[in-house]
C-alpha cells in the first residue's frame, strides 16, 4: 500500500530526469546522475514519517477470514473484498506484517488443523479433506515438505 500515491518532491523528480537524460551519455554523467539520483532518493526516505508497526487493520481482517475458513478455497479476491482493498496492496501488506503470503499461511492453517485431526485418531484422507487439501496425498507431500515426515509416521509416532 502506498502511503502516497504521487509524490510532490521537486529534487527527486529533477534528479530522476536527469538520470533518464544521462542514459545516452558518456558513463561519467551516468554516474553523477546515479549519485545525485540516490542521494535524493535517501534524503526523500529519511524524511518520510515512519510507518506503524505491526498490521493495518485490512491485514488482520484478511488474516481472521484465513483463520475462519483455512479449509474453504478462498480466492486472493476473497480477501481483498473482505479487507476492502486490492489483491495486490494486500499481498504486499500481507507479506510485511507476517513474512509469508497469504495461501502460505492458509497452508499452515491447514496443516496445524491435518495435525490436530490425526493426534486425535482421524484417519489421514478425512484429515486431509477436513482440514482443506484436496485428497491424502497432497496433504502428504506438505505435511511431509514441512514436518519432514509423512502423516502415517506421525501418527505411528503419536501412539
Amino acid at each position: 500500500m502506498f502511503v502516497q500515491p504521487v509524490l510532490e518532491d521537486r529534487t527527486l523528480a529533477d534528479a530522476l530526469r536527469s538520470l533518464h537524460a544521462s542514459l545516452a551519455e558518456g558513463r561519467l554523467a551516468q554516474d553523477e546522475a546515479l549519485h545525485a539520483t540516490v542521494r535524493a532518493l535517501v534524503r526523500r526516505a529519511s524524511t518520510r514519517p515512519l510507518r506503524s508497526h505491526g498490521p493495518s487493520a485490512e491485514v488482520r481482517q484478511a488474516r481472521e477470514l484465513l483463520e475462519a475458513a483455512y479449509a474453504e478455497d478462498l480466492r486472493a479476491d476473497d480477501l481483498a473484498e473482505a479487507a476492502g482493498c486490492s489483491r495486490f496492496a494486500l499481498h504486499r501488506a500481507f507479506v510485511a506484517a507476517y513474512g509469508v503470503a497469504p495461501s502460505d499461511y492458509q497452508r499452515q492453517l491447514r496443516l496445524r488443523a491435518a495435525r490436530r485431526l490425526l493426534a486425535e485418531g482421524h484417519p489421514p484422507a478425512e484429515a486431509a479433506t477436513r482440514s482443506g487439501f484436496a485428497d491424502q496425498s497432497h496433504l502428504t507431500r506438505w505435511f511431509k515438505r514441512y514436518y519432514g515426515l509423512t502423516p502415517g509416521r506421525f501418527v505411528h509416532a503419536a501412539r
